[in-house]
């Protein structure tokens, strides 16, 4: 780094920084990339990777339990913890030194360690620090994506809870956790910790689980986590922690206050974006009243030149779409610009069965005035399901009855994720559903279920 001069800052290492650094650098351009922790955001140091690792060996407990199901005897399941936390740490550092080392023995991209800031404008770029070094650059691209909301909750201070954030680093299973909100992490996390062998209650401030989905989605889902041994207290507000042994969580609910106990807090109640502390003041751009930016189709800020990916540009908060944000800015850069956020973005609830969703849901399609229909297929009539004995959940889909056009898919199925792609791959290609029921499936599969949903 001679001049400390780049064509390109790009600030985080997530999902749509690293790729991006690297293609800028292979067409010729200098860049830098700046983080001040982990390199693979969220995803590979405490999200999608270690997760979806621990949510495995839970899966397998929770199988090895079901072993008589199969006409097989296993006399007991033995949990060991910090065995199921070793493995899902080491396959962090695995994904983590395979990034780092990308960057070994070159200095283009370059890799700068340290908090990054803007401190004003130079020429037709900007002045920044990184850590302690002073840098200017052409064009910035804030990848700083988002860290858990920690909700105002009196005594909070006083409690080591858990998030999304800090789990990993535990060692000791709750004997019985409470988990403040019902969303995505929620429910994956207290599934988890439930087939560990914890107790496990989940509160909801809403009238029903995972609020932006369908209701009788959420209600099929809470009713099949119920089965496993968890609690759902709905319509109820944390508002005060007393420290302990047992924690007494004192609850806000329709019926008046609540006081329930646990040993462990685990807060799953949103996600707040990095921005406050990157000198946004010093070349003029606002935030949102929850601080998230704002930007057009093409990625772009209100500053020319400033550019947002990942969560923190608000929208789908999801690897996928993050990884789509460097297709989507590398676009911009080659001067193809063919790319934009006018997109079909997928995504999974990662619970037992999962959750696949694209689309509209009945709500949003009846909401946008659309005449729809609604097809729904129940798991256990797939050979498939029965045969692997994953009879749970079932299948919904929205038809355009004007368009034949497949409007959204939700599929609370085993292999759930895998599954809606199907659909997804439906709607970018513009065919109507047609296309898919009168195509011929292998049999048995679970794919089938996909088809005859349709039939």
């Amino acid at each position: 780094m001679s001049d400390g001069h780049f064509d390109f800052l790009i600030i985080g290492g997530g999902q749509a920084g690293i790729p991006l650094a690297h293609a800028l650098a292979d067409d010729g351009h200098r860049v830098a990339l700046a983080e001040r922790r982990h390199l693979g955001g969220s995803c590979v140091n405490f999200g999608c990777t270690p997760t979806k690792a621990v949510l495995a060996s839970a899966r397998v407990a929770h199988l090895a339990r079901r072993a008589t199901d199969f006409g097989l005897h296993i006399p007991t399941v033995e949990v060991d913890f910090g065995g199921v936390l070793g493995r899902a740490r080491k396959l962090v550092m695995e994904s983590r030194t395979g990034l780092e080392s990308k960057f070994d023995g070159t200095d283009n991209p370059a890799l700068l360690r340290g908090d990054a800031r803007f401190e004003g404008y130079h020429g037709n770029g900007f002045r920044l620090r990184v850590g302690e070094e002073k840098i200017t650059a052409g064009q910035v691209v804030l990848n700083v994506g988002t860290r858990s909301l920690i909700p105002d909750i009196e005594g909070l201070d006083a409690v080591d809870f858990l998030d999304a954030g800090n789990w990993l680093d535990g060692s000791d299973l709750p004997s019985h956790l409470v988990v403040i909100g019902g969303g995505y992490i929620g429910l994956e996390m207290g599934q988890f910790y439930r087939r560990m062998g914890s107790r496990v209650t989940v509160v909801q401030s809403d009238a029903q689980l995972l609020p932006r989905e369908d209701k009788d989605v959420a209600e099929a889902l809470q009713t099949l986590l119920e089965k496993e041994g968890i609690r759902f207290l709905l319509n109820a507000r944390a508002k005060r922690v007393a420290p302990g042994s047992p924690l007494k969580i004192t609850l806000a609910t329709e019926d008046g206050d609540e006081v329930i106990e646990g040993c462990h807090l685990f807060l799953a109640t949103g996600r707040t974006p990095n921005t406050d502390d990157l000198g946004l003041e010093t070349i003029g751009l606002e935030t949102t009243e929850k601080g998230f930016l704002e930007v057009d189709e093409r990625l772009a800020t209100k500053v020319a030149d400033v550019w947002a990916a990942g969560d923190v540009r608000g929208g789908p908060m999801f690897t996928h779409s993050a990884w789509d944000d460097f297709r989507i800015l590398r676009s911009q850069f080659t001067g193809d610009g063919t790319r934009t956020t006018d997109r079909i973005v997928p995504y999974a609830v990662f619970t037992d069965p999962e959750l696949g969703r694209v689309g509209m849901t009945e709500e949003q399609a009846r909401q946008a005035g659309k005449k729809i229909r609604v097809e729904r297929f129940e798991m256990k009539r797939d050979g498939k399901a029965r045969e692997m004995g994953e009879t749970d959940g079932f299948i919904k889909v929205l038809i355009d009855q004007d368009t034949n056009d497949l409007l959204g898919a939700a599929v609370l199925a085993v292999e759930g994720s895998e599954l809606v792609h199907t659909y997804a791959t439906l709607m970018n290609a513009g065919a109507p559903y047609t296309t898919l029921r009168d195509a011929v499936q292998i049999h048995p599969t679970l794919n089938e279920a996909v088809q005859s949903v349709l039939l």
